[in-house]
């Protein structure tokens, strides 16, 4: 990592619990940020278990979303964030994600990019990763 990233690694035991989404895939909680750790109306990386995630928080809600544009493999973190669409941008090409649901609502990106489900306790986000070797 150099000084200027603001990746953050998630600490080995951070896993706390399983549980299962929607899908039935099933997924642990691990610790994401605190709250206060994460832009309002801006886009953050985070890096889990070598996966780069990009955090962001808009009126007091907050959305992790994979960081990487299915389009060209460009950092979405990087990128604006639409706090009244809800969409975060890829600053290379202009593909713009739902980060509600990860899905791609602008060309040239068609492919989705995923959505993680997120729990607030008290100050700290935890993030619902895959289960390793569930994904």
């Amino acid at each position: 990592m150099d000084s200027q990233s603001p990746l953050r690694q998630a600490k080995s035991g951070e896993s706390m619990m399983v549980v299962r989404n929607n899908n039935e895939t099933p997924t642990r909680k691990v610790q994401l940020l605190d709250v206060e750790e994460i832009p309002e109306g801006k886009a953050k990386r985070v890096e889990i278990e070598g996966s780069r995630i990009a955090v962001t928080r808009i009126n007091g809600e907050i959305y992790a979303v994979g960081d990487m544009c299915t389009h060209a493999n460009y950092a979405l973190s990087e990128g604006p964030v639409d706090t009244e669409e809800l969409t975060i941008e890829c600053w290379k090409h202009g593909a713009q994600f739902c980060l509600k649901t990860g899905e791609a609502i602008s060309l040239p990106a068609i492919r989705p990019i995923i959505s993680y489900q997120l729990e607030t306790i008290q100050t700290s986000v935890f993030i619902h990763l895959p289960e390793k070797g569930s994904a």
